[in-house]
């Protein structure tokens, strides 16, 4: 048991999270999720995945495992595969208030796991205009889908500029393999 503190101790490190434990509670569904869908219901298949397993293409990454699907001034935000598998199963996502403003890299959430809870930080700045409500009754989704049932917040930019500093999915890959390199 100990051996399995100490390892979650470190994966919580190596992602940069707290591992206090929040008294949340939530039933995991992931046996009731059919099939994986986009962010409007529809499979999305123009997703192309990089080498590192779990790194897409056409989307944006924050150093802190966060991703961005961009769409005009649009954007949509989740964790990445590679950190909802350093995380373990989820059990609860803590959802934002949608009509509330993100500023970027500020935190805005979090995700609890059976390992750990972390903080989910915002990489862009604007306001919140939906949530994934299914997230509630199915946490599990962030795991067995992160880039699309599993995606958290859908924010209008006020800035779309600021992407620009974002990873593509080049140096995220390799920023990943840089991290898990250290430990």
């Amino acid at each position: 048991m100990a051996a399995r503190a100490l390892w979650a101790s470190r994966a919580a490190a190596y992602l940069r999270i707290s591992t206090f434990r929040r008294s949340f509670s939530s039933g995991d569904k992931m046996n009731e999720m059919k099939h994986e869908e986009g962010n409007d219901g529809a499979p999305l298949k123009e997703l192309k995945l990089k080498p590192l397993d779990g790194v897409l293409e056409n989307l944006k990454y924050a150093d802190s495992h966060e991703w961005v699907k961009v769409d005009g001034t649009s954007a949509t935000v989740g964790i990445t595969d590679h950190a909802q598998d350093h995380l373990g199963d989820v059990v609860y996502v803590e959802l934002p208030e949608v009509g509330s403003k993100v500023t970027k890299g500020n935190s805005f959430g979090a995700v609890e796991s059976v390992k750990a809870t972390s903080d989910v930080y915002s990489p862009v700045t604007g306001k919140i205009v939906e949530v994934n409500e299914k997230l509630s009754d199915s946490p599990g989704l962030v795991n067995g889908s992160p880039y699309e049932s599993g995606w958290i917040m859908k924010v209008e930019m006020s800035d779309p500029a600021e992407v620009n500093s974002l990873l593509d999915s080049e140096r995220y890959t390799k920023f990943c393999e840089e991290e898990d390199a250290k430990h």
